[in-house]
């Protein structure tokens, strides 16, 4: 039936069908890209060597398609558990913070998938590998002495292997390190034994500080006696008892009352024998 021969109740419904598809047409020969995003165009399925920056792309309906992905950083929270050197088994908490490569994310699609394949297949195998290969390097006493020297080295190891997959790692943080219960009773016991060690210390110390303080201490007035009684000669003596004299002579009580002390004497006096 051709138009001409078509009734006119058909017609509206042709021109209304028309319109549809050709709206339709025009819809899908369009995509948007928006910020932080990238597209990845296929033809039949096939991924393409372009890759769709923001804005407007042109594409051909029902042959191009295609998948956008984003690349602003995103965080992955993982939790793993490891075994250290002295058979300790610890738990770890890891925040790493990640983005695709922007001029890559075709071919990280291609091998991989979108954003939730790549966390699942790549990121959180890799972490918990890395994670797995260096905690046994050390103790458990190591690991919580030397936290930043770990977190360094998982940092370098996360970053060599994610980056074959055009995954660029833009920071790692441990979020958290616990043992066993057990392990952590016995280092806080072994912690509480330093201190008290410590202190003895300190106190022991401190006695014999002030016992050497104490010798010195009679030394000095040992020294400071010796001294007085070399400079202490009996000239200096009568010297001192003749400034101190108030000019009256010492008494003794007798029966006629108080008497006056005199030097008898014969040979200070001048008496004659």
């Amino acid at each position: 039936m051709t138009r001409a021969s078509m009734p006119p109740f058909g017609r509206p419904y042709f021109v209304g069908g028309t319109l549809l598809i050709v709206g339709y047409v025009l819809l899908t020969s369009f995509v948007i890209i928006h910020a932080c995003e990238r597209g990845v165009l296929m033809n039949f399925g096939k991924v393409q060597d372009r890759v769709l920056d923001e804005g407007v792309h042109f594409k051909v309906p029902f042959v191009t398609s295609v998948k956008a992905l984003t690349v602003r950083v995103q965080k992955t929270d993982i939790e793993s558990t490891a075994g250290t050197k002295d058979l300790q088994t610890l738990s770890m908490s890891l925040a790493l913070n990640w983005h695709i490569d922007p001029e890559q994310v075709n071919k990280i699609y291609q091998r991989v998938g979108d954003e939730a394949q790549i966390v699942d297949q790549i990121i959180k195998p890799a972490i918990t590998e890395v994670l797995k290969a260096g905690t046994p390097k050390r103790t458990a006493e190591e690991i919580l002495r030397q936290r930043a020297a770990l977190k360094s080295e998982i940092d370098v190891q996360i970053k060599q292997r994610l980056a074959p997959y055009s995954v660029i790692v833009d920071d790692v943080s441990l979020t958290n390190i616990s043992f066993s219960a057990e392990f952590t009773k016995s280092i806080e016991a072994k912690q509480i034994a330093e201190q008290q060690a410590k202190e003895a210390e300190y106190v022991t110390l401190r006695a014999a500080k002030e016992a050497e303080a104490a010798v010195n201490r009679a030394k000095g007035q040992a020294e400071s006696q010796r001294l007085l009684r070399q400079t202490l000669t009996p000239e200096l003596l009568q010297k001192q008892a003749i400034e101190k004299w108030n000019g009256q002579f010492p008494t003794v009580m007798g029966g006629n009352g108080a008497l006056p002390l005199i030097n008898i004497d014969p040979t200070t006096s001048g008496a004659k024998p």
